[in-house]
């Protein structure tokens, strides 16, 4: 096969229609859109979303506010300062603080906030950790784990 036999598939490549070009071309006059209306007219489609009058579906939407988040991650969170409570070199989990009494209910994997000071090594396993709080466990002399 060479690029000069290259063809369309058969019955795929069809003739334009030349509208108004007289009664035998079957498209004569008025060209198939018939006498009268609004898809008779010349630059007849409407402009998008149009709705013939009704106020239409982009207008009737709500604007912007309150929109749901789709899978949204939630999470069980804890700032920094309630570590502050627990002894030196102890290991954090979601279940030892559930254990300690520092969280009441679990909402979903724990995530640590950056809020307050800690001043206790600790080793916290958790599924996430925001940039300030990784810094205040790691700067106290305690060490970070990420656990899916």
């Amino acid at each position: 096969m060479r690029l000069e036999d290259i063809q369309p598939k058969a019955g795929s490549r069809r003739r334009r229609r030349r509208v108004g070009r007289g009664i035998s071309a079957g498209q004569g006059a008025t060209c198939g859109f018939g006498m009268r209306g609004q898809k008779s007219r010349s630059g007849r489609p409407t402009r998008p979303g149009f709705e013939g009058g009704q106020l239409p579906l982009y207008r009737r939407i709500p604007k912007l506010k309150h929109f749901p988040i789709v899978n949204q991650k939630v999470f069980t969170v804890l700032n920094v300062s309630r570590l502050a409570e627990l002894s030196v070199g102890s290991e954090v989990t979601l279940e030892s603080l559930m254990e300690a009494g520092i969280i009441t209910s679990n909402d979903g994997p724990l995530k640590i906030l950056g809020n307050g000071q800690l001043d206790v090594a600790l080793t916290v396993k958790a599924a996430a950790f925001t940039q300030s709080a990784k810094a205040k466990i790691e700067a106290a002399g305690g060490t970070c784990e990420i656990v899916a």
